[in-house]
């Protein structure tokens, strides 16, 4: 089974960590919250650095 990559924009601060780390999964939206450019897509390491620093811990895979 496939994970899913989930942001909880609720928590998100907006501090781009995650777009400056994978910006070719990862953008801000037009209220300055992380956003996945493409919800399909394969969970890398790339992906999980960028979920690891992520400060206020607010994506996660289910």
């Amino acid at each position: 089974m496939e994970k899913s990559i989930i942001i909880d924009v609720y928590e998100c601060n907006g501090c781009g960590s995650c777009v400056e780390i994978c910006p070719e999964v990862f953008a801000m939206d037009e209220v300055e919250k992380a956003c996945l450019i493409d919800s399909d897509v394969e969970i890398t390491s790339k992906v999980e650095e960028a979920a690891a620093y992520c400060p206020k811990k607010c994506i996660h895979f289910e």
